[in-house]
């Protein structure tokens, strides 16, 4: 089994508003820094342009249950499961993220991933609740 860590943020919006603006794919490029800009898609089947070149993201068809897992595909073929919800909390959303720790990875990149997911959390929460 590979180390996890839950990444989550409150937004002040309700979770219909935050699952609609995040079920847009190309939406990411606004808030996920590591993606870059949407450089066309295939169905559910996305590229961007990432830290070292094009990616392919596979997202979840929408759908009732808040979820929005994606699979990243890297230049060398492996796949990374990028496991997601939003979820009603009131009259506000928490966004989770689940940041799963790949074989050989150090102590400093899983931490430092892990700030760059949560500083990501926040560009969202700042874009969304600024209306």
């Amino acid at each position: 089994m590979a180390e996890s860590k839950m990444i989550s943020i409150s937004i002040q919006r309700t979770q219909p508003d935050v699952y609609d603006f995040m079920a847009r794919p190309a939406s990411f490029s606004r808030w996920a820094s590591g993606l870059g800009k949407p450089l066309g898609n295939e169905g559910t089947v996305w590229r961007f342009e990432g830290e070292t070149g094009p990616v392919k993201i596979r997202f979840t068809e929408p759908n009732r249950y808040g979820v929005l897992d994606h699979y990243v595909e890297l230049s060398d073929g492996s796949e990374i499961y990028v496991p997601m919800r939003v979820i009603a909390n009131g009259t506000g959303t928490e966004v989770q993220f689940t940041l799963f720790r790949v074989p050989g990875m150090s102590d400093e990149k899983f931490a430092a991933d892990s700030e760059w997911v949560l500083r990501d959390l926040n560009k969202l929460k700042e874009l969304l609740e600024a209306g």
